[in-house]
């Protein structure tokens, strides 16, 4: 067995655990994956730039476009947004949003949105065929809001720009959303939400305030859930930072990190810089720690049986007509051998 095959090794980069399982290029960020943004821009056509993208962690910016379209490709890549932590990537978002919005309007043309919305910079919303919205203020005025194919945003809504909300998702009635803030794919959002990203098929779908965090794929917040972003006493929040094992300083505003097929309890009063590990059931009593590990119950104290958890996301998946696929099931299996140790 090679050394990269054995189920024991774990390997992490400065975004873990939101890339544990998936590669820096799938990641949800602006409107696109980073995958989708540099196919857009032509920088997929050159050999090893996927490789390039995912170990660099490099986001495209104007500048970087303005390369591509001078046909310089390579200096494209050498001059990108190189991101180094989870509150980089997330502080990133607000531009990714704009540029993706950019490359939009150029290539394709909005559909109509019903005149029982009020709108606000009207030319700053976009929305793609099968979406709906009705009875809300979308407000484009600080940032652009997009509406993927076929999503929802039910009435009494308050969104506020940038904004983007993914394919088949829906923003639940009397919703209170600020940007800078992404919905992935087949997601359900509600209650209070600010500059979030949220990734494909989770759940916050009730009230509670989520703010300034980072939610992976297939995640659920249960019902009260919210979570802090600022301390009580103003000062600097500390974050783990799992690549080299301590804390590092996230600055004065920071919610939560929770990792792929993590989830909660209703009431769930999270900590500002907790980081949530892959595949952890989150219920307890008070303040959440800091730390919630992979493959954990409660507050991390019991380990999570990989049988158990893989019964669990299943459940979760059928909801969706969906199933575990075998590098899904690759990647839990080794991340859970490693959380025993």
């Amino acid at each position: 067995m090679k050394a990269s095959e054995d189920p024991s090794k774990k390997e992490i980069d400065s975004l873990y655990p939101i890339t544990a399982i998936r590669k820096f290029a799938d990641l949800n960020i602006g409107i696109f994956t980073v995958r989708k943004k540099w196919e857009l821009l032509g920088i997929f056509q050159m050999i090893g730039a996927e490789a390039q993208i995912n170990s660099r962690m490099v986001l495209p910016t104007t500048q970087t476009a303005s390369l591509v379209g001078q046909n310089r490709l390579q200096d494209a890549i050498d001059q990108a947004s190189s991101i180094k932590t989870l509150w980089e990537f997330l502080s990133s978002n607000a531009a990714m949003i704009k540029l993706d919005y950019e490359m939009i309007k150029g290539s394709a043309e909005s559909q109509s949105i019903s005149p029982t919305n009020h709108l606000i910079n009207e030319q700053g919303i976009f929305a793609e065929p099968g979406a709906v919205a009705e009875h809300s203020v979308l407000d484009a005025s600080a940032g652009p809001i997009f509406l993927g194919k076929n999503s929802t945003i039910m009435a009494g809504c308050s969104i506020r720009g940038p904004f983007s909300l993914g394919e088949g998702s829906v923003v639940k009635m009397n919703s209170r959303i600020y940007g800078a803030t992404t919905v992935g794919t087949g997601s359900v959002v509600g209650g209070e939400l600010k500059n979030v990203i949220i990734g494909n098929y989770s759940s916050k779908a009730h009230d509670g305030y989520l703010g300034d965090s980072i939610i992976g794929n297939w995640c659920n917040i249960g019902a009260g859930t919210s979570n802090s972003n600022v301390k009580n006493t103003a000062g600097d929040i500390m974050v783990w930072f799992e690549k080299e094992g301590r804390y590092l300083n996230a600055g004065s505003k920071f919610g939560m990190i929770m990792g792929d097929y993590s989830r909660c309890a209703i009431n769930t009063a999270f900590n500002s810089g907790t980081v949530v590990g892959i595949c952890a059931n989150v219920f307890g009593v008070g303040l959440t720690p800091n730390l919630i590990k992979d493959f954990t119950w409660g507050y991390g104290q019991t380990l999570y049986e990989f049988d158990k958890a893989m019964q669990h996301i299943n459940n979760w998946k059928k909801l969706k007509n969906q199933d575990i696929n075998p590098d899904e099931f690759d990647s839990l299996r080794r991340i859970f051998e490693q959380s025993k140790k």
